[in-house]
């Protein structure tokens, strides 16, 4: 299928979901915290660390959290094992220099690193070894999939299997060609649906990501969407996916040909993508990453079963009220009418598609939903589509209490406030956005 035309964009109905029963928002205390390790656009002798918890707005973590002692860092993948450490595995070299190597390193913090060797890849008359990547099969076995080039022909790479031997991750399989994929791949990255193995691999002749799948990691592979088949464009590489809270999955690559890191988001077996978007606040600087995701504490914290008034966290005289069905943001007081504390104040509830996230009731019963990118509210229809539309996943916002609500069926949209009026919209990584988009939960008015 062709990708999802820009207007896509526009809030309103979604495909089904893939994966649904995999993941789902986390449950209030709780949240979700993805990290990326890229090595920067202007320096790749180090790699910075991000964290975010939406996949949308990364934040900087720590700069300059680990130079090896030697070479460079690039294409780092980052993965969390059994033992509790985080481990980075990375090419060595710059595109110049022959690389036979790929490094390692391992943190039990995610920025605090420590070098723990560079590995001769075992290929006879090997050029270059590059952008290894870690993929964790469903039995647990701990792999690293590198695209690995000869002398005879320097610069056509193939994709080889590296399977741990040991859990210090210190010994290695022989290398194994990935069969199907064939020459002039790089930066294959795979995830695994079901008995599926689905593989994202940069074809290097046409500078486009293409996609196969094999019910067996090592193959063999059938390649069956080339080209522009997702509408992403070329000059394009470094694919690394990761599955969201709602059950769809997210792809991230460099758009080395623009200069911008980008995202796209599928919800049916990766056949159709959204129209890709530039990563806010990390484009430009970040290179080649790849993405983990984690469950952690202390994450927003929202009683259900109870009514809120909910506080503007950066015009905090204005709370949220309903006017003719839409949800704006007037000034509320004590000396407000009875009708408009009252239509100032919403029941706080399990989320129609996800009881881990929230839905919010007024007094007659509506829900909040967003449709043509404003809020409003309206009698529930009873389709999955409205279920969705009515679901926020609450996310910490700007400050002690604030809490930001991110669309369920479109991540990286938010309610925020634009002209004293509700809306959900697409975050653009700024600090306004994330002040626009902090509401403080308080008791009600009405």
């Amino acid at each position: 299928m062709a990708a999802l035309p820009a207007t896509a964009l526009v809030l309103g109905e979604v495909p089904g979901l893939l994966g649904t029963a995999a993941a789902a928002a986390p449950p209030s205390g709780s949240a979700t915290r993805y990290t990326i390790v890229p090595f920067l656009n202007s320096d790749d002798g180090t790699v910075n660390v991000y964290t975010s918890d939406d996949a949308t707005d990364f934040r900087l973590a720590r700069s300059s959290a680990y130079t090896p002692p030697s070479n460079r860092i690039r294409d780092a993948s980052i993965f969390r094992h059994t033992n509790g450490y985080y481990y980075i595995t990375y090419t060595t070299h710059t595109w110049q220099d022959t690389s036979t190597t790929i490094g390692f390193a391992r943190s039990s913090d995610r920025v605090n690193w420590t070098f723990l060797y560079d590995y001769t890849v075992p290929i006879a008359n090997l050029s270059r070894a590059w952008a290894p990547e870690w993929f964790v099969d469903s039995d647990g076995s701990v792999n690293v999939i590198v695209s690995c080039s000869t002398t005879n022909d320097e610069w056509i790479f193939t994709p080889y299997l590296l399977k741990a031997t040991n859990s210090a991750l210190t010994a290695w399989s022989s290398p194994v060609a990935l069969s199907g994929i064939g020459a002039n791949h790089i930066d294959t990255f795979i995830v695994k649906t079901g008995s599926t193995y689905h593989a994202f691999t940069k074809n290097e002749t046409t500078k486009y990501i293409e996609y196969g799948t094999a019910s067996s990691l090592t193959g063999p592979y059938t390649i069956s969407r080339t080209g522009n088949w997702a509408g992403w464009g070329s000059y394009r590489e470094g694919p690394a996916l990761v599955q969201l809270d709602n059950g769809g999955w997210r792809i991230f690559f460099d758009g080395y040909g623009d200069g911008t890191y980008y995202y796209s988001d599928s919800y049916d077996t990766f056949a159709a993508w959204s129209a890709p978007a530039g990563l806010p606040a990390v484009s430009g600087t970040a290179r080649h990453f790849t993405v983990i995701k984690e469950t952690v504490s202390g994450g927003p914290a929202l009683a259900k079963g109870i009514t809120r008034s909910f506080q503007s966290a950066n015009y905090p005289t204005r709370y949220w009220q309903t006017q003719s069905s839409l949800l704006n943001l007037p000034v509320v007081s004590g000396s407000s009418t009875t009708a408009e504390k009252q239509a100032a104040t919403f029941s706080v509830v399990a989320g129609l598609a996800d009881a881990n996230a929230y839905s919010f009731r007024d007094a007659s019963g509506n829900y909040l939903r967003h449709y043509d990118f404003r809020a409003r509210f309206d009698a529930h229809d009873g389709t999955t589509t409205f279920a969705r539309d009515a679901t926020f996943i609450a996310r910490t916002g700007t400050s002690g209490g604030a809490l930001r609500f991110e669309s369920y069926n479109y991540p990286g949209h938010y309610l925020r406030h634009y002209g004293y009026q509700l809306r959900v919209e697409r975050s653009n990584g700024t600090d306004l956005f994330r002040q626009d988009s902090s509401f403080v939960p308080v008791g009600a008015w009405g």
